[in-house]
């Protein structure tokens, strides 16, 4: 294989990892209800399906990012790719929910360690600038494809006959891919000539998975059991953890020790507004498509193949958004992303009105989904680049590993938050009344933290011309 041929043959290789990554999250978002009913779980069961994965992905995002700066890019990459595979096949043959959402647990650890690896060869792979842009422009676009993908296997799988329940196959669909991605990556992915001796902080990301975990278990099992004692004290130990990280943190930048996460970037003020714009945005977006989920197949009678339909034109409208708006945001800054903020307040308050009954008309709501991917394609893109736009370069890479695992905690917190609404609204009840109301008090929680993040970001200050 000649030398130009293998560099992208390479880069199809390591972007199975954000593939996969992305596909196995999407694709469980449609199939909740149906994997609820194989694996016989709760409504909490649900949120942990979701939050699990991403706890797991959170807590060592940026551990698995200095593995492969340490250890070799290629071994880490190989590791974690072998994990994740093997822990799809666990979360495809479980039989209880604690099984399924421990393997999730896993899945997003694995994640953690194998999707770095994939941002940090392009790099190596394309020393030329205008290759390497062309480079993450493919990695970015594949990410956006699988997201695409996911939402309509989600819907498909769980319909289709098959000698497996169809939810199994959401989970074992990544087995040959994965396999596949590990023999091609062992024959073909060259080690990193370079290595950072640095090593890094493990007793950190223990510390924050632990945080996460005590703070977000509460959230959801805790409402469920009617908010017992053990929940608010373990509500409370999570706010003395979160101390006990930051102190931990700034004792090792005193010391000279390794750290997870440096506290210096928070001086910057662009920075901690982007963080916070951030924190209420990922706050919706998985929490969106846990209660519409929900509301479409369990409340209004939805079948999963066609949610799964509705979901694709919402990723359509994300993509045709993100394509046509991205360039305007260099242009006028923050009121590009305000502007999107707003269609996607708009898009909800549309579903509002849709989602109130049985029998939905189905062009209306194709109509009002693609509109709310458009909010988000014209938000998502620039959320990062605002925050990181003025960041001294030497930093950008520690400003980056904490907004991306902040991405990830805002995600599990409105999984929690937003589903916790939801399901205490909902009640014992099953009938479409009870859903449509519940899904219209946590539609409307959404809608506030989307206000948030519009008021927010109008107190970035103006690009300078």
């Amino acid at each position: 294989m000649n030398k130009n041929l293998s560099k992208w043959f390479s880069l199809g290789i390591v972007s199975t990892a954000i593939f996969l990554t992305v596909i196995d999250l999407f694709i469980v978002n449609v199939a909740l209800p149906a994997i609820k009913n194989g694996v016989k779980g709760s409504d909490a069961d649900m949120q942990f399906i979701i939050v699990m994965y991403i706890i797991g992905y959170a807590a060592f995002l940026i551990t698995g990012g200095k593995a492969g700066e340490y250890y070799g890019k290629k071994k880490i990459f190989l590791i974690g790719i072998s994990v994740f595979t093997i822990a799809s096949c666990i979360c495809g043959f479980s039989q209880t929910a604690t099984q399924l959402n421990v393997a999730r647990f896993i899945q997003g650890i694995s994640g953690a360690f194998m999707v770095p690896q994939g941002l940090a060869f392009i790099p190596e792979l394309f020393p030329v600038p205008e290759e390497r842009v062309k480079a993450f422009g493919i990695y970015g676009s594949i990410a956006g494809v699988a997201s695409v993908i996911g939402q309509f296997l989600g819907g498909f799988l769980p319909d289709a006959h098959f000698i497996l329940d169809g939810w199994r196959l959401i989970f074992l669909i990544n087995l040959p891919v994965g396999i596949i991605a590990v023999i091609l990556g062992a024959r073909y992915l060259q080690e990193s000539k370079h290595r950072n001796p640095e090593k890094f902080d493990v007793i950190g990301a223990l510390l924050l998975m632990v945080t996460l975990i005590v703070f977000i278990y509460p959230l959801i099992q805790g409402r469920e059991a009617g908010w017992p004692t053990w929940s608010i004290i373990m509500l409370g130990l999570s706010l003395l953890l979160i101390f006990a990280f930051s102190y931990y943190q700034r004792f090792c930048l005193k010391s000279g020790r390794p750290l997870l996460m440096s506290m210096n970037v928070f001086k910057y003020r662009d920075f901690n507004i982007g963080l916070c714009a951030a924190l209420f945005y990922y706050m919706v977006q998985d929490s969106y498509f846990l209660i519409n989920t929900i509301q479409l197949q369990m409340g209004l009678g939805v079948n999963s193949t066609t949610t799964g339909m509705y979901f694709v034109c919402q990723g359509v409208g994300y993509v045709v958004a993100s394509l046509i708006f991205t360039r305007l945001v260099a242009r006028h800054g923050k009121y590009i992303s305000i502007a999107g903020v707003t269609i996607m307040i708009i898009g909800l308050l549309l579903h509002l009105l849709i989602f109130n009954t049985q029998g939905i008309n189905p062009i209306s709501t194709l109509v009002v989904l693609f509109t709310y991917g458009m909010g988000c394609g014209t938000v998502l893109p620039a959320l990062m680049t605002m925050a990181l736009k003025n960041i001294p370069a030497g930093m950008v890479g520690a400003s980056s590993g904490i907004y991306l695992t902040l991405q990830q905690i805002s995600v599990a917190l409105g999984v929690a938050i937003v589903g916790g609404v939801f399901f205490s609204h909902l009640g014992t009840e099953s009938n479409t009344k009870s859903y449509i109301a519940a899904y219209q008090v946590a539609t409307t929680v959404n809608i506030g933290f989307l206000f948030i993040v519009g008021v927010v970001l109008f107190f970035l200050p103006d690009d300078k011309k």
